[in-house]
């Protein structure tokens, strides 16, 4: 970066615009002497809606872009959902802060329907999500489930033009951008496991970078942030992504952290739930000693199976 200009490349959709904003005008109230400029980008998982995400390459497809313009120096930050960023980042990044968490839920959306267990029979529900079909599946085995794809304003379009009777989504999306009157049900976490980093908000920038690092650390909220470390290091146990049906939470309560996970298959007849507590500064080393759990139980072979058999 120079001295008096920071560059942050985000994606296009609104409600990556909107995260880049908000980050943006936290960092020009802190910097006022610097012009704060945004680099918008669109991803190839902004472009490639006509198959489910696991099929053409998870959810990497969403930041890989945006990578690279930081690695090329064509901009200083990414701002990110952490739940689209992949557990490995490439050499030479870094995620040093992680804003304060919103609503990690997912949310119940439908014209005519007050909540899940209202559908009728057969009812046709949207979601991309190999997770929450996996769960959905568990719970209501009847459901017809149909891949969505594209932002949150195209999917609720299609709700409303009559395409789905109901659509799952992420609490957090549809409250950033104003949209919460439209959830008729938030989906308690016992009901279905959120996605890993769901509602948090990531920023990424180049290892080493002596002086943009310390003017956006005060962004950092540290309980948010060990967290989603926890769960994202759940995760890298696991060799997760978004083609096989992994959910992950954790929480810090009363000064404990706890956490919750599972791997399922995609029809939803075998699911592996456990969960583990500790100290939050034994952050990383609990998530990977939940993972080795998990695998100990099965989920090893599960995965194996997912990863190398034919995609549901």
């Amino acid at each position: 970066m120079s001295s008096s200009r920071l560059r942050i490349v985000t994606r296009k959709s609104p409600l990556a615009l909107w995260q880049a904003r908000l980050v943006q005008s936290r960092l020009a109230a802190l910097h006022p002497h610097l012009a704060i400029e945004l680099v918008g980008v669109h991803t190839s998982g902004d472009t490639l809606l006509d198959a489910p995400l696991a099929k053409v390459g998870g959810k990497g497809l969403f930041v890989k872009e945006l990578e690279e313009r930081l690695l090329c120096g064509a901009a200083d930050l990414a701002v990110h959902s952490m739940k689209d960023v992949t557990v490995d980042l490439p050499a030479g990044l870094v995620l040093p802060v992680v804003l304060a968490r919103e609503d990690p839920r997912d949310a119940f959306v439908s014209q005519q329907y007050q909540d899940l267990q209202s559908l009728p029979r057969s009812a046709l529900v949207g979601t991309s999500s190999l997770r929450r079909q996996c769960q959905l599946r568990a719970i209501r085995p009847d459901l017809k489930l149909q891949s969505l794809r594209g932002n949150v304003g195209t999917r609720l379009r299609k709700l409303d033009e009559g395409q789905f009777d109901a659509i799952i989504l992420a609490a957090a999306g549809l409250k950033r951008l104003g949209l919460e009157a439209r959830i008729r049900a938030y989906l308690h976490p016992d009901l279905l496991l959120p996605a890993i980093g769901q509602g948090a908000i990531g920023i990424e920038c180049r290892e080493g970078d002596e002086d943009l690092i310390p003017l956006i650390t005060p962004l950092d909220d540290p309980p948010s942030r060990v967290c989603i470390h926890a769960e994202r290091a759940l995760n890298r146990r696991l060799f997760g992504g978004c083609q096989v049906p992994i959910a992950g939470h954790a929480k810090i309560l009363h000064g404990e952290l706890r956490m919750r996970a599972l791997v399922g298959s995609v029809d939803g007849r075998r699911i592996l739930r456990d969960e583990i507590c500790g100290q939050p500064e034994h952050a990383e080393e609990l998530g990977k000693r939940l993972a080795e759990k998990l695998l100990s139980r099965g989920a090893d072979a599960l995965l194996a199976e997912l990863q190398h058999g034919p995609l549901a």
